[in-house]
């Protein structure tokens, strides 16, 4: 049985008969593709993903060759973080349907950077989209040991105070959580995109290697993906306090 296949029809509202129409082909062979008799011959493939919003790979893991996939989730790299085009970040989180996910010590570029980026982020999360920020726990151990990498000349736990500030009034309505991990990269989730922004020792989140990545078979995504989910796991909630 094609679990994924079946599972994606059933996210789209649709059945059987509804996707043969959609796709221009018979109910039986839609029948045989859930009970995973058969494949699609590419072109199929492709109009089938589209209608349900899928890639192929997922629906079909082995019909693809993974070595023609190599690099192909990198969609840009940037050797700064200050180089990622401005809009970018905003486009991304405008487009959002399902997930906004951050990681970072604080971010603090975006919301003094891009005046939008807050009540974008509400009305997201007030159109359902599921948004979890992780920031950087102002008690932990690892803010004071990033402000005492050579160069980086302190502040970083008050960036994270006065992005908290920023976020306080959408406490609530979004997931917030505070972390005490080691961060090798900051990672900026916005459904199937992310920026990836990596750490350096001792230089600044700004001026360190950037990435934006798509998710097409997972081998780059979901790293980082998983990453978040262990940091979410083991991180705690942003309480009445110091909300």
């Amino acid at each position: 049985m094609n679990e994924r296949l079946r599972r994606s029809m059933l996210r789209r509202g649709l059945d059987v008969g509804s996707l043969a129409e959609s796709a221009q082909v018979s109910v039986k062979s839609v029948e045989r593709w859930i009970r995973g008799d058969v494949v699609p011959y590419p072109r199929t493939r492709y109009r089938i993903s589209a209608i349900l919003q899928e890639d192929e790979t997922y629906l079909w893991p082995g019909s693809v060759d993974k070595s023609s996939l190599t690099g192909a989730e990198l969609v840009s790299t940037w050797p700064r973080r200050n180089d990622v085009p401005q809009h970018l970040w905003t486009e991304l989180l405008r487009q959002a349907e399902r997930n906004v996910d951050y990681l970072a010590y604080a971010g603090l570029f975006l919301t003094e950077e891009h005046p939008d980026w807050i009540p974008l982020l509400r009305a997201r999360a007030e159109a359902g989209v599921r948004v979890r920020l992780l920031i950087g726990d102002p008690l932990g151990q690892q803010l004071v040991s990033r402000d005492t990498e050579k160069q980086i000349g302190g502040g970083v736990a008050g960036r994270v105070a006065a992005v908290l500030a920023y976020y306080k009034p959408l406490a609530g309505l979004v997931a917030i959580r505070l972390h005490d991990t080691p961060l090798y990269n900051s990672v900026y989730r916005f459904d199937d995109e992310m920026i990836v922004n990596s750490h350096v020792y001792g230089i600044l989140a700004a001026y360190t290697p950037t990435m934006h990545i798509r998710r097409v078979d997972g081998a780059y995504f979901s790293t980082y993906l998983e990453s978040f989910e262990r940091v979410w796991a083991s991180a705690r909630p942003l309480d009445g306090d110091e909300a």
